[in-house]
C-alpha cells in the first residue's frame, strides 16, 4: 500500500507556537563553532533546511552554561557550540533570525555530555566531568573507542555532591532563559545516549543510595528537576522537548526501561515537571520497543505519556549511524513505513537526520517523489 505524504505536510501547533510540517531536523553534532561561537557559516547550515520545508530545527547540542558541560569525545570533537556569553548568543541571535526570515522555526538543544566528555579537554580543561556515582558503567561497546579514551572513561570520580547537582540544574536554566532572550521558539534538553542527564536514568550509572538514586522513579529526579528548572526559566508558552533513549553510545543494548510499565513510570514525572513533546531516540526508527508487540518506541512514549511524540532513526537511509559514517549509507525510501505509523498515530513529528545533511532540499524532493541522495562520510566534515 502506498501512503501519502501530505499528513507530514500539514501544520501542528505545539502551545503558543505553529509547526509548518511535520518534519524536524534532528539534531547533529556539528563542530563549526571556533570558541563555541556560531558564525554565518552555522546561520546558512540552517537557514538552507529551513528554506527547502523542514518544521522545526532542532539545533546541534549547544553547551550550556556549566565548566564541565563540554569537552572532546570519542571521536575528539571540538568547536562545540555554547549557550552562554555575548559572542555566542550574538551569534546564536542571527541563526534564529535567519531561520525566521525562511519561514522555519528552531530550538537549542541543551546539552551536558556528562559521563562521556573527556576529563582536562572543553573550554574550562580543569574542570571534572560530572557523573552521579563516579562511574562510566559497562564495558559494553567499549572495543570501539579509542583505548587512551577508554582508559581516562574507565577511571572512577567523586558522586556528584548536591551544590554540584544544583549548580548544573541552575545551569540548564540560565541557558534555557538565555535561549528565549536571543528569540529561540521553544527548547529541546538531550537527555539520551549516555550524557549527563541520561546516566541518572540508568541504572547501571545511578548507584546513588540518596534522593538523587535507587528506584526507577527515584532515577528520574534529576532530569524532572532540570525540565522544572528549564520551565520556570522560560514561561508557560514555550514548548519543552526531551530527548530520551534505551541505547547508549557505549552500549547499544542499555535498557532505562524493561516494559511499557516502566516506560510510564519513567516519563509521567517528567511530564509533570513541564515536558510538552518527546523526542524517542532509537538508532531504526520502526523498531519494536518491547516484546509481545510491533509498536515502537515513539508510539508507546506517546501512548504511556500522553504526549506529542517525535520518531526518530534511519529516515531515508540504509544504514545504521555508525556504519553510515565509516562507509555512507546509500538512500531508500522507507517513507511508507513512516507514514503508516503516522497515521495509527504512533507519532506526531518525524525527525531526519543524516538525509538532511546530504541534502538540505531533502524534504521538498519526499514531498515531490524525486530520487534522494546518498549520505558519504564527507558531509559530516563539511557544513553546508
Amino acid at each position: 500500500m502506498t501512503y501519502s505524504i501530505e499528513p507530514l505536510f500539514q501544520p501542528m501547533q505545539l502551545l503558543s507556537i505553529t509547526l509548518r510540517s511535520r518534519i524536524v531536523m534532528s539534531p547533529m553534532t556539528r563542530c563549526f563553532s571556533p570558541g563555541g561561537v556560531p558564525g554565518q557559516n552555522v546561520a546558512d547550515y540552517y537557514r538552507r533546511r529551513a528554506e527547502a520545508g523542514v518544521g522545526l530545527i532542532v539545533t546541534e547540542g549547544t553547551g550550556i552554561d556549566h565548566p564541565s558541560a563540554l569537552g572532546s569525545g570519542a571521536a575528539g570533537e571540538d568547536d562545540i557550540p555554547v549557550l552562554y556569553g555575548d559572542a555566542a548568543l550574538a551569534g546564536w541571535k542571527k541563526v534564529v533570525d535567519d531561520v525566521h526570515a525562511a519561514g522555519g522555526l528552531i530550538f537549542p538543544q541543551l546539552w551536558h555530555m556528562g559521563v562521556l566528555r573527556t576529563p582536562g579537554t572543553g573550554p574550562f580543561p580543569n574542570a571534572p566531568s560530572s557523573r552521579p556515582s563516579g562511574i562510566w558503567g559497562p564495558r559494553d561497546g567499549l572495543h570501539s573507542m579509542p583505548p587512551a579514551y577508554v582508559e581516562r572513561m574507565l577511571s572512577p570520580t567523586e558522586p556528584m555532591t548536591e551544590s554540584e547537582i544544583a549548580d548544573v540544574i541552575a545551569a540548564y536554566a540560565r541557558s534555557a532563559a538565555a535561549a528565549k532572550a536571543v528569540g529561540f521558539d521553544g527548547i529541546a534538553v538531550h537527555g539520551a545516549h549516555g550524557y549527563l542527564i541520561d546516566t541518572f536514568l540508568w541504572e547501571a550509572t545511578n548507584q546513588r543510595t540518596d534522593t538523587w538514586g535507587g528506584d526507577l522513579v527515584r532515577r528520574t529526579r534529576f532530569g524532572a528537576a532540570v525540565v522544572k528548572a528549564v520551565r520556570e526559566a522560560v514561561g508557560p508558552a514555550v514548548p519543552i522537548m526531551f530527548r530520551y533513549s534505551q541505547w547508549k553510545l557505549h552500549d547499544y543494548n542499555a535498557r532505562i526501561a524493561r516494559t511499557p510499565q516502566e516506560l510510564e513510570r519513567v516519563l509521567r514525572p517528567l511530564v509533570d515537571a513541564g515536558v510538552d513533546v518527546f523526542d524517542a531516540s532509537t538508532r531504526v526508527f520502526s523498531a519494536p520497543a518491547f516484546e509481545g508487540s510491533d509498536m515502537t518506541l515513539a508510539g508507546w512514549t506517546k501512548k504511556v505519556s500522553g504526549k506529542p511524540c517525535m520518531a526518530v532513526g534511519g529516515v531515508g537511509m540504509s544504514r545504521d549511524l555508525m556504519s553510515s559514517i565509516a562507509v555512507g549509507s546509500m538512500p531508500v525510501n522507507n517513507l511508507d513505513q513512516a507514514l503508516a505509523r503516522f497515521e495509527r498515530g504512533e507519532f506526531d513529528l518525524l525527525a531526519v537526520g543524516r538525509s538532511l545533511l546530504a541534502d538540505p532540499e531533502w524534504a521538498l524532493k519526499a514531498r515531490r517523489g524525486e530520487p534522494f541522495t546518498a549520505f558519504s562520510p564527507e558531509h559530516f566534515r563539511q557544513l553546508y
